[in-house]
């Protein structure tokens, strides 16, 4: 739902690219200008770090009732995983960067193909729609490894603001620190090989397009203003066309 929200309010100003491994993607397909990434990848992360904030605001209470205002990254009362992604605790850090590169890669192939022109491009409107499906999907199919943050801007920089506020390095030092790097690296790997699957079997294999726009004949349409035939085609006004009529005096 957050998706299809944030694609809704910004698509029309920057085609609603929330994630840094989807505009990595985009920029690599030349949707987007590469000198825009760093850009539309800072927006991202501080979009995530403010969201993380109010989040933790308007649930502040909630939190403090359950932890008892004792932050914990694990344990019985964690409360960490609210804001950023933790492993299945026996599932192993390698097989949970392979989740990551997996899902990525069906969510950047997905979103270059509903976006290629020359492809089944469904109607603008019901692309925040498609992709809110696409990722709701992988979700529901994916989640049970490690969460499926799937992006970067998503899943560290809520972590930069549970450490900050109050959590500690925990959700940095979890696992010897050998877990926090795996939604930054797994989702960028997957975006780049996605584009490389995408454009090597689909994309450069469509048939050369030949655009020609439609010819239109001449036409000549003379209309009659008092006693004056002017002539007009549908390159303008054409003066040579100009016919002056015979006069009739009404004056008896």
């Amino acid at each position: 739902m957050g998706l299809t929200l944030g694609i809704y309010f910004s698509g029309g100003v920057s085609g609603g690219s929330l994630n840094p491994a989807v505009t990595l993607g985009l920029c690599l397909n030349g949707q987007i200008a590469w000198h825009k990434w760093p850009f539309y990848t800072l927006g991202e992360f501080a979009g995530a770090f403010i969201a993380a904030a109010v989040q933790y605001g308007i649930y502040y209470d909630a939190i403090n009732h359950y932890d008892g205002g004792i932050r914990q990254t694990y344990g019985q009362n964690a409360t960490a995983g609210i804001f950023s992604t933790f492993p299945n605790e026996n599932v192993t850090t390698l097989t949970c960067f392979f989740d990551q590169v997996f899902g990525t890669f069906l969510l950047i192939g997905s979103i270059l193909a509903i976006t290629d022109r020359r492809n089944m491009l469904p109607n603008t409107g019901l692309l925040p729609i498609a992709l809110g499906s696409i990722v709701f999907a992988i979700g529901t199919s994916f989640a049970l490894n490690c969460g499926y943050a799937l992006n970067p801007a998503r899943d560290l920089a809520p972590r930069i603001f549970t450490a900050l506020a109050g959590w500690g390095t925990e959700p940095f030092s979890y696992r010897d620190y050998n877990w926090f790097w795996v939604p930054i690296v797994g989702p960028m790997a997957g975006s780049f090989l996605a584009y490389c699957v995408y454009s090597s079997l689909i994309k450069y294999h469509w048939p050369e397009e030949h655009e020609q726009m439609p010819k239109i004949q001449d036409q000549k349409i003379e209309v009659t203003i008092n006693g004056t035939g002017k002539g007009y085609n549908n390159k303008g006004y054409d003066k040579s066309d100009e016919v002056r009529q015979p006069s009739v005096d009404t004056h008896m």
